[in-house]
């Protein structure tokens, strides 16, 4: 049997969780049985009156809001403790097209993926201005670099996960989980593919940054954070090699004048070249170091991957 669990982090939704619920498909094909998961990150409003009116009886709530990665993890163990074999993620807010949750997850009944995004067309999204859209073709751009992905929109939250791909990946981050959990799936080889969606009417303005600008700047700490996990040689060898060819040129150029018969001093050139010399040995080191550190990372995320297993695959379904 395969169940699908939709689950909908909520956040003060009483307007418009109804919308949601009512598109949730009941019935999906290849599929045995659908369930809604609602996530009430401390509601102060009606969510959950207006989530048990419809019929849910799956609820993970926090006393107070907790942000939309804490809320995704929590909802993702819960899913998985009732026997899901694929979530959905989608929005409290009525973002995303509900009755397209039967294509989302179709790649992964086919088998040929263990992750699917669906791709807001961010370029079409009439109340996105064309900074907001700029910022988001740059955003994918460098997820996909660091994830060796091509993903149109990877900040888009209408997602659907395998258990398979649950139980590889790890939440690290208290922003945001659409980022970091592509840039894992990419370092790990997970399967992922995207669809095209369009998106319904704006109902509200988002909760999850106060502006472009703080969106940018922990997007962009979420996104280094993650790529540093998975290849943090590269950061501390291509630092070490830049200080290296910075510390030699002021020797060569030394030996150049040396050569040339100037005997004068410039004991404040080499010096400056010792300093960097110095500090991209440092640099290697700590390539080294980090190195290690992710071997040890590694170890352990196989480790947690036991656990899980044995948490959730003797689940009577």
């Amino acid at each position: 049997m395969t169940k699908v669990v939709v689950q909908v982090p909520c956040y003060n939704e009483e307007g418009t969780l109804h919308l949601v619920l009512e598109s949730i498909p009941k019935k999906i094909k290849g599929v045995d049985s659908v369930e809604i998961l609602i996530i009430d990150d401390g509601s102060k409003d009606k969510t959950i009156e207006v989530a048990k009116k419809y019929g849910v009886k799956h609820f993970v709530r926090h006393k107070k809001n907790m942000g939309l990665a804490r809320s995704f993890h929590d909802g993702v163990n819960y899913a998985l403790s009732i026997g899901a074999d694929i979530v959905v993620n989608t929005d409290g807010d009525n973002q995303y097209p509900q009755e397209r949750i039967g294509d989302l997850v179709q790649p992964i009944l086919d088998g040929k993926a263990e992750i699917v995004i669906g791709d807001r067309q961010t370029a079409k999204i009439a109340h996105f201005s064309g900074f907001k859209k700029l910022m988001q073709r740059f955003g994918s751009a460098v997820v996909n670099r660091a994830a060796g992905t091509d993903l149109p929109d990877a900040a888009s939250g209408f997602r659907a996960y395998s258990k398979e791909a649950l139980m590889r990946i790890n939440i690290v981050t208290t922003f945001s989980y659409c980022m970091v959990t592509i840039i894992q799936a990419g370092n790990k080889r997970i399967p992922i593919e995207s669809i095209k969606i369009e998106t319904n009417a704006k109902t509200r303005e988002s909760r999850l940054f106060k502006n472009i600008w703080q969106h940018m700047f922990k997007s962009g700490s979420a996104i280094v954070r993650s790529y540093i996990m998975y290849r943090p040689h590269l950061i501390f060898l291509t630092l070490g090699t830049v200080l290296l060819v910075g510390g030699l040129a002021p020797f060569i150029r030394y030996g150049i004048i040396y050569l040339s018969g100037d005997r004068g001093s410039h004991i404040q050139s080499l010096l400056l070249g010792a300093v960097f010399i110095f500090a991209a040995i440092i640099s290697y080191a700590l390539a080294v170091i980090a190195d290690l550190t992710r071997t040890n990372r590694v170890l352990q995320e196989d480790a947690l991957e036991r656990i899980k297993r044995l948490q959730f695959e003797t689940i009577d379904k």
